[in-house]
């Protein structure tokens, strides 16, 4: 009797243990249990919301998960990525964005309290071509004819939008007036698409953007002017257009910008793993590409963790070099 009374105790230990270990192993691979948010800090319309459309089923089916895009614009994006941060650590509201909310809105706005080392790098997933686009009765017709109006117009300067303060869209024309010695008025927008809706309308006078497939329909249709790419060389989406490096005024006038996945910082390692992969799978799908490259998106080879971090600390440090360079203050 005692032997088969200390023999149950010693099973029944047992078996509790195993119990224990499957629930912590089903805790751990539970993520994820529910929908998961991807924000996106622009209004729909724009490319960053096209990026999000093409990604969130093939998403969606990799996590076994529905996720959900939701867009919130404001101070260049600010607005949504604090909210990202604001939400528990915990994978379900992830941030899909770029150099401009996550490194440089904090070097331009005083309000905005986050920082780039706030978030983890989850994902690159593509590269934008930038822009200078122009309303069509613009009297330029080059990047060099632009400066050479924007020098004469010194009693009623030329109007130029971004996506809000700091963004880098803002900081490229504040470089392009000090390289040239003009002087331009800034008109910051909620996102790129009332921007260019305003450049299609004759209400601003020119921009620096990524260029996608409405912007292409734009100047196809007439109703905007495509000036040059930004690009150290011509995209082959884009054989035909000059770069403004092309032009005498602004050689070396190179840049592009990427868009990424990224969590709050200090999220789980197994969550963000989870989320790396999915990405990286989503991103070797052929469907995905194509959406991408509809979009006019140059589509970003997968990269690990560790690769990631590498990629987000070195552009970290270049576009708070090029803020500083221009004497970017927060305001």
């Amino acid at each position: 009797m005692y032997l088969t009374r200390r023999l149950c105790r010693l099973l029944a230990g047992l078996l509790t243990a195993s119990l224990a270990g499957a629930a912590c192993a089903a805790a751990s691979g539970s993520y994820p249990s529910k929908p998961i948010a991807l924000m996106v800090p622009y209004p729909a319309g724009g490319a960053s919301d096209a990026i999000a459309r093409v990604l969130s089923q093939p998403i969606s089916k990799q996590l076994g998960q529905t996720v959900l895009v939701e867009n919130l614009g404001g101070v260049s994006g600010a607005i949504a990525a604090q909210k990202v941060l604001s939400a528990p650590g915990d994978g379900y509201y992830v941030f899909q964005g770029s150099p401009n909310e996550v490194i440089l809105s904090p070097l331009a706005n005083a309000a905005v309290r986050l920082q780039a080392e706030d978030f983890q790098l989850v994902q690159p997933i593509s590269t934008a071509v930038l822009a200078l686009v122009a309303r069509k009765d613009l009297e330029a017709s080059s990047s060099d004819e632009l400066i050479a109006l924007a020098r004469s117009r010194k009693d009623k300067p030329l109007s130029y939008g971004s996506v809000g303060m700091g963004s880098l869209y803002h900081i490229l024309v504040e470089h392009m007036q000090q390289l040239t010695g003009t002087k331009m008025t800034h008109v910051p927008y909620k996102g790129a698409a009332p921007l260019v809706q305003d450049i299609g309308g004759g209400q601003l006078d020119f921009a620096i953007v990524p260029f996608n497939a409405a912007l292409g329909a734009m100047a196809q249709q007439g109703r905007l002017k495509l000036l040059a790419t930004v690009g150290a060389n011509r995209p082959a989406l884009l054989p035909n257009v000059p770069t403004i490096s092309e032009g005498k005024l602004l050689k070396n006038f190179a840049f592009t910008i990427w868009t990424g996945v990224m969590v709050k910082k200090g999220t789980p390692p197994d969550v963000v793993q989870r989320l790396n992969q999915a990405l990286g799978n989503v991103l070797q799908d052929p469907a995905v590409r194509a959406g991408l490259e509809a979009q006019m998106q140059l589509v970003a080879a997968p990269m690990s963790l560790q690769e990631a971090a590498r990629f987000y600390e070195s552009e970290t440090a270049r576009y708070r070099g090029l803020a500083k360079a221009i004497g970017l203050q927060p305001q």
